[in-house]
């Protein structure tokens, strides 16, 4: 069943050509036999898994089942869940055991779906290889010596892997687009406010928003239904109706109008992806799309303004990490100071500290005006940028990501990290939803295409992916890896 997508399980699970304990067995067994090698997961809750099976099938016998229950899933362990350890991949919260559970869990427990356990990810999602993890780097499925892309990187190992057949990430910088590109596998980053971000161990608050990770657009559309919505407990979530994601995937693409930012195309992009990624581009040209070129000038800025941006609200919003209230305490302080100072000193990592020092520097008197606020100005001119060509064009399109899954340890110097993330930075500066989908390989590492819409197009975005996967196959592509865990 490991094979299958999330699609084919639910009809499998419809039909009665499986149980959900059969399905979540099945993957606790593959979990099992992968872990040590591909360290996707931080957690595995296979218990209370089993007991979520068991559940599922009670319902589903009689008559009360929903199209996701009895569906595995795996969930990134910044989601708050209620019993159960969520560390964001720190040492700082090794010990923290959730009292409650985050609204998207909820929503997936009222659907009735088996949460697997929580995958590893870069340390409070602070990373693009998932190499900043306390608990270790994850490896590649396509590739073992390759970084699954971060920082949502065990989310994507295990979906690429057969360890789920879906997961929810999320995405400040392009944590959910990045990794589905390197492990070739769908994920959708929402529009901001489209998910609660309730119960989301935040990194930064204006930009973090959680989505889905599985194979297909057609997957991703079917969990998107289920966790999007408004949510009275998060100030920044939308009140807007939910649609049935999965209702337009089959819409003809005739008139689609493509627009590639010239932007997207230049100077640092491999030559190889940028091949891929214009063949996936004449797929939809055959599908009855045009396509022209558009300019999103503030583009080269985007950089620039996240990372003031992102690093000053991480200040903020790890500044209740003090060792007072849960998570790491040093031993024997000699007093509160001390108890601050070696409680994050000992709980954070590298990166982490590098992000809250830069942040809490622009924040600082003095330079306030001249960082922070420049950037925020400059986040207004790159939004501006997307609306002005979605006045022209219905989608923007372009790689996800420079290169394909580099070597881990490769990366030493971290303005090189952060510029991996070049060509997903501005969405979600401006707010606006994005998707990767598998559109090739290189030197057997997958190559991601990004698709880009304006707010709240989240259904246009799945019709077009799922389109161009029905008239290829890489999506259907799967690691060696994958088919080595019997």
């Amino acid at each position: 069943m490991s094979d299958h997508t999330l699609t084919s399980l639910a009809a499998a699970l419809k039909n009665g050509d499986a149980s959900s304990r059969e399905l979540t067995t099945d993957y606790l067994k593959r979990i099992e036999r992968a872990e040590p090698t591909l360290n996707s997961f931080i957690s595995v809750t296979a218990e209370q898994a089993l007991a979520s099976a068991d559940a599922a099938d009670k319902t589903r016998a009689q008559g009360g089942a929903g199209y996701l229950t009895g569906v595995p899933l795996a969930l990134k362990d910044i989601f708050c869940t209620q019993g159960v350890k969520t560390s964001c991949g720190s040492k700082m919260l090794d010990n923290f055991i959730a009292p409650y559970s985050a609204t998207v869990v909820e929503k997936l427990d009222a659907a009735g779906s088996v949460s697997l356990g929580k995958t590893n990810m870069d340390e409070f999602a602070m990373g693009s290889s998932n190499e900043s993890s306390f608990y270790g780097a994850v490896k590649n499925p396509w590739d073992l010596s390759a970084v699954p892309g971060g920082s949502s990187g065990g989310s994507a190992a295990a979906v690429a892997a057969g360890l789920a057949p879906g997961s929810l990430g999320t995405d400040t910088g392009g944590s959910i687009r990045q990794p589905a590109a390197f492990c070739g596998i769908t994920g959708l980053k929402p529009t901001y406010g489209r998910v609660s971000r309730y119960g989301i161990i935040a990194y930064a608050s204006s930009l973090d928003q959680a989505g889905p990770m599985a194979r297909t657009a057609e997957d991703c559309a079917h969990l998107m239904t289920a966790i999007a919505g408004h949510d009275a407990r998060d100030s920044t979530s939308v009140t807007r109706t939910v649609p049935d994601y999965a209702a337009q995937l089959d819409a003809p693409l005739a008139g689609l109008k493509i627009g590639l930012p010239q932007e997207y195309f230049g100077d640092g992009l491999d030559p190889a992806v940028a091949t891929a990624v214009r063949g996936a581009v004449k797929v939809y040209e055959t599908l009855g799309a045009t396509v022209r070129d558009v300019s999103l000038p503030h583009t080269r800025y985007a950089t620039s303004a996240y990372y003031v941006i992102a690093p000053a609200e991480a200040s903020s919003n790890l500044s209740r990490f003090d060792g007072v209230r849960f998570g790491h305490r040093c031993d024997n302080p000699e007093d509160l100071l001390d108890l601050y100072l070696r409680s994050r000193a000992e709980g954070f990592g590298e990166e982490v500290k590098r992000r809250i020092l830069i942040g809490t520097h622009t924040l600082s008197e003095g330079f306030f005006d001249a960082y922070y606020t420049k950037a925020q100005q400059v986040r207004r001119l790159i939004r501006q940028d997307f609306l002005d060509a979605f006045d022209d064009v219905d989608v923007l399109m372009g790689p996800t990501s420079p290169t394909p899954a580099f070597d881990l340890g490769a990366q030493k110097d971290p303005v090189s990290m952060y510029l991996q993330d070049i060509y997903t930075i501005a969405v979600n500066l401006a707010g606006i939803p994005g998707i990767s989908v598998p559109a090739g390989l290189v030197n057997g590492r997958p190559v991601g295409l990004q698709i880009l819409g304006t707010h709240f197009a989240e259904a246009q975005l799945l019709n077009v992916a799922h389109q161009f996967q029905q008239a290829t196959d890489w999506h259907q592509q799967r690691p060696a890896f994958a088919k080595e865990i019997v």
